[in-house]
């Protein structure tokens, strides 16, 4: 509440600044020569290396992303908050800057942004002074700026507590830094140190070096920034974002330049800023190389919270569970076949870290996944097949899942779909299309529903190796069936027109695909359609379980050609 009283007695005064200025201007003859006459008097190097040393002015705004995890709905009130922000803040001093020229009078013999220049941080005082009526304009716009500054300190230090505290939470710095307060809430430590840092520099170095050193060290965070948003976007395509950086990647690229060539600039007005800035980057990269990094590697939290092993087999069924209709339906699934395959079942739950969280924190939502593995347990139990268990903590579900497979040798992923998705841009939504468009293992997909007994299977099948999977994959749910053997047909499907060589090729493909599969209740039929999809659905409704062979393309390629399993 303070902070936001002394910000707006700030803007209070900044508006009625730009009035009283707005007034005067208008008032002064030939004004609008000021901004005409002389518009590069030190040349498009001055104008960088003037944008270098006043970007500080436009920070702040950051503070916004760095204090996400205490903001509401932050996918949608972050990018709104610092698009607002940097609106009103460059409303705010193109106003300012317009009456200060316009309305100056300077001495004779200087224009006014000379005049200007000489005065320094006290240039808009002066322009105060000469504005407003009785000679209060000076004594206003001081305390406008001291209320200014206790404005500025209370963001930096808000912003500095913030990052020292998240550094030491992952022991980038000190652990201290990662304490809170137990009355007020508030990590007490960082405040304290960065409040003591900013006034040891604010007392010891010259203010004009300190703040090109500032505005230095934003440039560089803001280069890193930009280098960031690329490399997510290239290794996390698929992360659902707030805000999407239109025309990318040449928006960040654009930025990135234009960041790096300000501060080489600012080296020409304030060489003492770049030592300062290269002294304290080569200080933090020592202290974080020869010690930091050490003590993040010993503290890395586990991303396993749970494992049970049980035995080692030479086939293993990944079911990833993450409601419990998943873990009553894949757990039943996942039995049978790794009973048949004399495997064992490995019940996975991914705990997925929301970004305000580090991961070690993740932990505390360790209690949401044992149900679900229970009743994967339960399942496997009934079909005496060897099961064991795993919670994992991720950011990102499909690569946790991924990692798994990979890290316990799995021969199949089980994966279920209700049958939509909520996701936009998804096809089957935004943890299996990544697994499926680019498979670690061998991957089933299950569209589940209420379960009800099979009695009736049916397997359309073309005659490449994902269609033998799919007919030994339909047997063994089959065969598992508790009210006896389930029949299998297997569907070949010719057009209306098609010659004897097309049925000669139906069956043909029925003696591939059986080879080596015996089942006493398996059939074989071949039936006629114009349209193969819409024939294989016809079909498919007179029985209880459809299972189809995927074919070898990418999953995205077929979809856009109309593949059938798809």
């Amino acid at each position: 509440k303070v902070g936001n009283l002394v910000t707006l007695t700030k803007v209070i005064i900044l508006g009625v600044f730009v009035l009283f200025g707005a007034a005067v201007m208008l008032r002064t003859q030939g004004w609008q020569v000021r901004f005409t006459e002389g518009f590069l008097p030190n040349g498009i190097a001055g104008v960088l290396t003037a944008m270098g040393l006043t970007f500080v002015a436009f920070e702040g705004y950051e503070i916004i992303a760095q204090s996400g995890e205490e903001v509401i709905n932050p996918r949608r009130n972050i990018p709104r908050a610092i698009f607002l922000s940097i609106f009103i803040a460059v409303v705010i001093y193109i106003l300012v800057a317009t009456v200060a020229i316009g309305s100056i009078q300077p001495p004779e013999g200087l224009r006014a942004h000379e005049y200007l220049g000489l005065k320094k941080e006290v240039a808009v005082v002066e322009v105060a002074q000469q504005i407003f009526p009785w000679g209060i304009g000076g004594l206003l716009l001081l305390f406008s700026g001291l209320v200014s500054t206790v404005s500025a300190l209370n963001a930096t230090t808000y912003s500095a507590s913030r990052v020292s505290f998240a550094m030491g939470r992952e022991h980038n710095l000190p652990t201290f830094f990662s304490r809170i307060h137990p009355l007020r809430h508030t990590p007490h430590w960082a405040v304290i140190t960065s409040g003591g840092i900013m006034l040891l520099m604010g007392w010891t170095l010259p203010i004009e070096d300190v703040a090109s050193s500032a505005s230095i060290m934003f440039l560089l965070l803001f280069v890193q920034v930009n280098i960031a948003v690329m490399t997510l976007r290239r290794k996390m395509p698929h992360i659902e974002r707030g805000f999407r950086i239109p025309w990318f990647p040449l928006l960040p690229l654009v930025g990135l330049l234009t960041q790096a060539v300000l501060a080489v600039f600012l080296f020409r007005y304030s060489p003492l800023a770049w030592y300062f800035a290269i002294g304290w980057i080569v200080i933090g990269l020592l202290a974080y190389y020869t010690y930091f990094s050490k003590k993040e590697a010993l503290e890395k939290p586990k991303e396993i919270l749970l494992e049970e092993v049980l035995v080692s087999t030479d086939y293993s069924v990944l079911v990833p569970v993450a409601t419990q209709e998943q873990a009553r339906i894949l757990g039943r699934i996942g039995a049978i076949l790794a009973k048949a395959n004399r495997g064992e079942v490995l019940a996975l739950h991914v705990v997925r870290v929301p970004p305000q969280l580090t991961l070690g924190e993740g932990r505390l939502l360790l209690k949401e996944g044992r149900p679900l593995l229970e009743t994967v347990i339960q399942k496997a139990k009934k079909l005496s097949a060897p099961v064991h268990t795993m919670i994992r903590l991720g950011r990102d579900v499909p690569e946790a899942i991924r990692k798994t497979s990979l890290e316990n040798a799995s021969d199949l992923i089980l994966l279920g779909w209700p049958g939509y998705t909520r996701t936009s841009g998804r096809i089957y939504g935004s943890v299996i299309d990544p697994i499926v468009d680019n498979p670690p293992v061998d991957i089933a997909v299950v569209r589940y529903r209420r379960r009800r007994p099979v009695r009736k299977v049916l397997v359309p099948v073309a005659g490449g190796p994902n269609s033998r999977r799919a007919v030994k994959m339909a047997v063994t749910m089959a065969a598992a069936e508790e009210d006896g053997p389930a029949s299998v047909t297997l569907l070949y499907v010719v057009p209306h027109a098609a010659g004897t060589a097309a049925r000669v090729r139906g069956k043909q493909v029925f003696r591939y695909i059986q080879e080596g599969i015996s089942y006493e209740h398996m059939e074989s039929r071949i039936v006629e359609g114009e349209n193969l999809i819409e024939t294989i659905v016809s079909e498919a409704k007179e029985y209880d379980l459809v299972v189809v062979g995927a074919t070898e393309e990418p999953l995205f390629h077929n979809l856009l050609l109309g593949n059938v399993a798809e």
